[in-house]
């Protein structure tokens, strides 16, 4: 199979790891990478669940993609836990904001296979090993600063960041707004008509009030004019 030109770093990790049909390394644990230029170099297998050692892999070593195991050549270099976990790795850094607030950590990133360079963070919420989370994009343009375990942006919130993969949650959470939303809309729309039917109401009372103190006034003025009539002398 073709090697894709980018990769997600947790497809990578679920691939098992083959030097041929029958040698197997195990599934990728984690990354190799290198922070300040935002480069991936490699990764790492664990070949047994009782085995304290691990294998690290080079990016170039890989030479095909078959279903779910990544084909390598060459052999890899061995390494342990104590040792790799001392190399800087961003993957589950606190993201912090603009004004200095944790909104998220870093899940994963999509990197060019070719070349290592990792293209843009994804950032999730909470815990990132929480199955269907949702994953907001991070450019690497966003990253002011960088330290261990932190990883400095200059947006305010994950609603400034474009929603790349959406949780259950989030999209009901979505979807009851818009139907509260509707409803509002509906509600307004209701209010509004009711409040100009008031006044029309209200306009043609007073037009009807005034219209029966006119009519009232002129029965005055015919009766003042019949009184004054009567008096006159020479009737």
């Amino acid at each position: 199979m073709k090697l894709p030109k980018e990769f997600l770093l947790s497809e990578l990790l679920n691939h098992n790891v083959k030097g041929n049909a029958i040698l197997n390394y195990g599934l990728g644990e984690n990354v190799w990478m290198h922070p300040p230029v935002h480069r991936i170099l490699g990764w790492y297998s664990r070949p047994s669940n009782f085995d304290l050692k691990r294998n690290v892999w080079k990016l170039n070593q890989i030479s095909q993609l078959i279903d779910n195991d990544i084909y390598v050549k060459g052999d890899p270099a061995i390494s342990d836990v104590a040792t790799l976990n001392r190399f800087p790795n961003l993957v589950e850094a606190n993201v912090v904001n603009s004004e200095g607030s944790k909104i998220g950590l870093i899940a994963d990133f999509l990197f060019d296979m070719k070349t290592g360079n990792i293209k843009f963070y994804l950032i999730s919420r909470s815990n990132p090993k929480i199955p269907g989370s949702s994953r907001w994009k991070l450019n690497i343009e966003q990253i002011i600063d960088q330290q261990p375990g932190l990883v400095f942006c200059s947006c305010v919130s994950l609603e400034d960041l474009p929603l790349i993969k959406s949780s259950f949650k989030n999209q009901l959470f979505k979807k009851g707004k818009k139907i509260i939303d509707r409803f509002d809309d509906i509600k307004n729309t209701a209010t509004g008509r009711l409040e100009n039917w008031l006044e029309e109401d209200e306009d043609i009372n007073k037009t009807l009030e005034l219209d029966r103190n006119s009519f009232y006034n002129g029965e005055k003025e015919v009766g003042s004019f019949r009184i004054n009539k009567e008096d006159e002398p020479w009737i």
